[in-house]
């Protein structure tokens, strides 16, 4: 069979399978071309999910007649010229425009803002249908209608209209948050008009109308630096978490991503703090030298592969955990406001409380609250005795109060004064605004757990040596992989050697471990390290048994406690990182402001 040139319509239709998979798709390089161009206003219309019209207007710099033609044909483009190691805008291969023209109709109006007039061009199925004058605004104004006339046949792989609203709604979002400096406006006759007005420098008020007022109030800053790159934004605290991944972005030089090493380093920097099932709310960017990450990695250029990938996962963990321990043990607001909705009234017309609960003023009901129940069966409190002389006797369970003149303040906690032991599980604190509640069990849990992880960082964990060594046959690229990270296995506890080409040795394992699949763990390893460059599966391990051995060592629910036991609690808490959650990801307590008590009685 003879080898032909191919048309350049059916060119620009193989371009366009690869650039162009859905309206979402089209919608994202009409965007970035318009934030190429400078705008600072946006407006994007849809009808049928995209399928039907996607309009994007932007206020940019414009274009003239003569760029219009070039700007439909293939590889032209104003924003490279000779290299692709110093890509600084968002489109770059000169194919969005000629590879929406070749499968659909595409017109485009633009003008210069020095200009007096502006010009239109149309492309039907890759031929250009005219090119004159026309009466536009300052900017450029892109429509594109009947998406895939041209290939009916990708027509049929696309998802409904609803669905692909949906996917163009996330492409806005996304963007938005990258370029807080500029107002997206989002509307159609297939959805409710969405509009992002600009918060300039404002990136977390901006993040707040995307991800919604909560994530302000549960937001950790990030800001740290490793060697020429580096990392800004936010993140969220771990009890402040979500049922998927979607609420993750990440942004690489102002390039929305969706790279599978920073979302591993998200998932990595948040183990043992979030529930299995459950993701963290993150929006993290990174800022680094164009020549040190490859973004022409992938049609879509969602993906992008950096120089240098153990060095960013480095950094995007060391950052995220010394948030989390710096300002992550706070309890998210949003179990304030699950707690609110549970209560209900106590009274109600006609409503008689049950024989068994009612007790008598003076009177003790029939399971009083433990504020100072020992041990064994020491006196209980009543309802009344939550201030008791015992519990007045212990100086850390005084909340605090003004003091009289001359009189030394008392010291100020922020988890409060123990007031109460109820259920002998949860205890009450009173604090300087409102109250808490501690699950005294997931609370001590966590520290037990942050203690033993302390310890595994401070020396070499022990090993126990085996009596016949565990061969593990891996392809020698395996091996070589695993050898290079050899001496960090070792501090693990983890002895390995090379045997032969093609296999490993494997002659001391983690005591801690106890009976060991080697097979199992060298080939997991192995398949990290050749994925990610990392190796920290082995680490993960270690500390999922140390939280499950803090799980059976912690205070037990169902256990009373005395007063100082529970002021010591919560003192501890105060001091040890991740505090707010247990090992497991739920959370350890629940603040209630006096004003959400106030607003519970109708005071406010």
């Amino acid at each position: 069979m003879a080898i032909r040139q191919l048309s350049e319509t059916l060119i620009n239709q193989i371009a366009a399978g690869e650039v162009i998979e859905r309206p979402a798709s089209a919608a994202k390089e009409l965007i970035e071309n318009a934030l190429d161009a400078g705008a600072t206003r946006i407006e994007i219309a849809t009808s049928g999910g995209g399928k039907g019209l996607l309009r994007v207007s932007d206020n940019g710099s414009g274009m003239d007649a003569a760029d219009l033609e070039l700007a439909v044909k293939r590889h032209c483009t104003s924003k490279i010229s000779t290299t692709l190691d110093n890509i600084r805008t968002l489109g770059f291969r000169g194919e969005a425009l000629p590879s929406i023209g070749s499968v659909a109709k595409l017109s485009i109006s633009s003008r210069r803002k020095e200009s007096a007039g502006g010009n239109e061009i149309a492309v039907a199925g890759g031929k250009i249908l005219h090119l004159r004058p026309s009466a536009s605004n300052a900017g450029t104004i892109v429509e594109v209608r009947d998406l895939f006339f041209a290939t009916p046949a990708r027509l049929k792989f696309l998802k409904t209209e609803k669905a692909e609203a949906a996917a163009i709604t996330e492409v806005v979002k996304r963007m938005a948050i990258a370029f807080p400096g500029v107002r997206f406006v989002l509307s159609g006759t297939d959805r409710s008009t969405l509009e992002f007005p600009a918060t300039g420098e404002d990136h977390l008020a901006r993040m707040a109308q995307v991800l919604g007022r909560e994530f302000r109030d549960n937001a950790i800053e990030l800001n740290a630096e490793r060697e020429g790159i580096a990392l800004t934004g936010f993140a969220g605290v771990p009890t402040f978490n979500r049922g998927n991944s979607a609420h993750q972005y990440a942004f690489v030089n102002g390039r929305p991503v969706q790279d599978k090493l920073i979302l591993s380093a998200i998932r990595g920097a948040y183990a043992e703090t979030i529930p299995a099932g459950r993701y963290p709310v993150a929006v993290l960017s990174l800022s680094l030298d164009p020549a040190l990450v490859d973004i022409n990695v992938h049609p879509a250029k969602s993906d992008v592969r950096f120089r240098d990938p153990g060095l960013v996962r480095g950094l995007i963990v060391g950052a995220v955990r010394e948030a989390l321990a710096r300002d992550g043990s706070r309890a998210a607001t949003t179990g304030a406001d699950g707690m609110l909705r549970s209560f209900r009234s106590g009274f109600q017309p006609g409503y008689q409380r049950p024989a068994q609960a009612a007790w008598s003023a003076g009177s003790s009901p029939s399971r009083p609250f433990s504020a100072n129940g020992g041990f064994g069966e020491r006196p209980q409190a009543s309802f009344d005795g939550l201030s008791t002389p015992a519990a007045r006797a212990e100086p850390q369970a005084q909340a605090w109060q003004q003091p009289r003149p001359g009189e030394e303040p008392p010291p100020r906690y922020p988890l409060g004064a123990a007031r109460a032991q109820i259920h002998e599980n949860y205890i009450v604190a009173q604090t300087d605004d409102g109250l808490v509640i501690v699950d005294q069990h997931a609370a001590h849990e966590r520290l037990v757990f942050e203690a033993m992880r302390k310890a595994l960082q401070s020396k070499q964990l022990p090993s126990q040596v085996l009596l016949i060594p565990e061969i593990v046959d891996l392809p020698e690229e395996d091996c070589d992989r695993l050898m290079a990270h050899a001496e960090g296995f070792k501090e693990l506890g983890l002895a390995i050697e090379r045997f032969g080409p093609g296999a490993i040795a494997v002659r001391e394992t983690p005591a801690m471990l106890g009976e060991v699949d080697a097979q199992g763990l060298i080939r997991q390893l192995a398949d990290e390290i050749s994925e990610w460059d990392t190796a920290g599966g082995l680490s993960a391990k270690l500390e999922y048994v140390a939280a499950t051995m803090a799980c059976h060592g912690s205070v037990r629910s169902g256990r009373r406690l005395r007063p100082e036991e529970m002021n010591a609690l919560l003192r501890q808490m105060e001091v040890t990182p991740g505090s707010g959650q247990c090992n497991h990801g739920r959370p350890t307590y629940i603040e209630l402001k006096l004003s959400d008590i106030e607003r519970l009685f109708g005071r406010n």
